[in-house]
């Protein structure tokens, strides 16, 4: 029995995890939206107030901007003689999501336009938020809540403590709704899905999975667009019919593709990669240059000579012993990941490895470096 056990341990060492049974697809809801279902953006110029001596100082624009609040209020002061210390002037953005209705809120992202040191405490006024074609669609105003600060005392000998961005903020559910956009998603007893990810392969099963549920329905346009024709009686409430479409799941084609981000270290893979057979062999040298100052003086009781600073550099090369390793065609990128790290690889040493190998033209993936 227990021979039996270490048989069956030593093939899957060897020849690696069994493929699934059956492969769970992904819902269409996931992978694919409804054209005419998009949301849009707004921006908006806006005012935050009680910042506590943080905000903008006495910038033009800000003083400017708190004398005209005043004068619709009836107030009629000179710019000159306003002070912006508590005062920062924002530019508020959001997403306003497909079939907002009036009143519905929507949650907005505040950003100080001037040299403001913080937003943290402050309150937004009322700013009107508008689209790109300049009407007004919603309207902002609330708390803000800072996902950061700033401390300390700045200046000669001060020290300041800073922890993400305390000149950006969020107001969640701090815009309402007042105009609502129009949207069309069923034109000609037809709905148009668009991939979110464009893909001929994955548009043909999505299209194939769709006929499946409704036979005949679902025709693929291109690798972005799969059209469906809706059934007779649901043109006028395609909600169900367009429910039951998001539910169908589909197995979405994957290319093999590997990211290399150099900032960071970090690889990601995906589980197509292929590698042609090739032999690897990676040393890693390294180069030390160390300076010093030596220093040269008369002997004792010398009536001659002078104290002199000579320096000195030391220059040792280290090269690390690289070993060859025979890589056999690898269908699977566990197969790959282990067979680099039985020569002891870095991922900095992998990502050089990945490119030299594409170069040599035993990856069979596609290789992009951020």
């Amino acid at each position: 029995m227990r021979l039996r056990l270490l048989v069956s341990v030593l093939l899957t060492l060897l020849l690696g995890p069994l493929p699934a049974a059956h492969a769970i697809g992904s819902r269409i809801k996931d992978l694919a939206m409804f054209a005419g279902a998009r949301d849009n953006q707004l921006f908006g110029y806006g005012l935050v107030t009680g910042l506590a001596n943080d905000g903008d100082k006495d910038q033009v624009y800000t003083v400017r901007s708190v004398a005209n609040m005043l004068q619709r209020f009836g107030i009629n002061v000179p710019s000159t003689t306003v002070s912006s210390k508590n005062v920062a002037v924002v530019m508020v953005t959001a997403d306003i999501k497909a079939f907002a209705k009036n009143g519905s809120r929507m949650d907005v992202t505040v950003a100080s336009m001037g040299d403001a040191k913080s937003l943290q405490g402050g309150v937004l006024l009322q700013t009107p938020l508008i689209g790109s074609d300049g009407k007004v669609y919603a309207v902002a105003q609330g708390p803000l809540a800072v996902g950061g600060f700033i401390g300390g005392s700045a200046g000669s000998g001060g020290a300041t403590v800073q922890k993400n961005h305390p000149t950006v903020a969020q107001i969640p559910g701090g815009a309402l709704v007042e105009k609502e956009i129009p949207a069309e998603i069923v034109r000609d007893r037809h709905l148009e899905l668009l991939l979110r990810d464009a893909d001929f392969t994955s548009a043909a099963r999505m299209a194939a999975s769709i006929n499946q549920v409704f036979p005949g329905s679902a025709e693929a346009m291109d690798a972005m667009t799969v059209r469906v024709r809706v059934p007779e009686g649901e043109e006028r409430s395609p909600v169900r019919f367009i429910s039951r479409v998001e539910s169908i799941e589909v197995d979405p084609d994957i290319p093999a593709r590997i990211i290399i981000n150099e900032r960071t270290g970090t690889i990601v893979a995906t589980s197509r990669i292929k590698v042609a057979a090739c032999a690897v062999s990676h040393g890693e040298l390294t180069i030390t240059v160390a300076s010093s100052t030596d220093v040269s003086q008369p002997a004792p009781m010398s009536q001659t000579g002078n104290t002199v600073a000579a320096p000195r550099t030391d220059t040792k090369v280290s090269e690390a012993k690289g070993r060859l390793i025979i890589l056999t065609e690898m269908p699977t990128v566990e197969r790959v990941a282990t067979g680099l790290n039985a020569i002891g690889v870095t991922p900095r040493d992998m990502m050089a490895i990945f490119q030299s190998m594409k170069q040599a033209g035993a990856l069979q993936a596609e290789l992009i470096l951020r």
